[in-house]
């Protein structure tokens, strides 16, 4: 080791980068990430199934915010139908959210964020 501390030959920077640089870029990214977090949390996303006979509609916060049913869906006597197009339809929007935040976060390509 060298007398000034840290590793030899490495000047107290990393790459050629400097650690207050370093921290400055961290800074920067996170603050990046926030306002894409924001941003995608305040959007909204829908998903329709049996024809458009249901809707749903999630924040990016995958908050289930409208469920929308037409009356021709709704049979009394078929009810395990109508849960299974609610699932369906529940389901492809968390879809479309985890698409979106892939989209939106992947961007910063750290390994074990997503």
């Amino acid at each position: 080791m060298s007398k000034r501390g840290g590793f030899p030959g490495m000047g107290g920077n990393f790459g050629g980068m400097n650690i207050n640089q370093l921290m400055k870029e961290a800074k920067k990214m996170q603050a990046d990430m926030e306002k894409s977090q924001e941003e995608l949390a305040s959007r909204e996303f829908e998903a329709v199934a049996g024809g458009g006979a249901i809707s749903v509609t999630v924040n990016g916060n995958k908050q289930i915010k409208k469920i929308e049913l037409k009356k021709e869906i709704v049979d009394p006597e078929d009810i395990e139908m109508l849960q299974d197009l609610i699932l369906s339809c529940v389901n492809e929007a968390m879809r479309k959210v985890d698409s979106a935040q892939a989209a939106q976060l992947g961007k910063y390509n750290i390994p074990g964020l997503m």
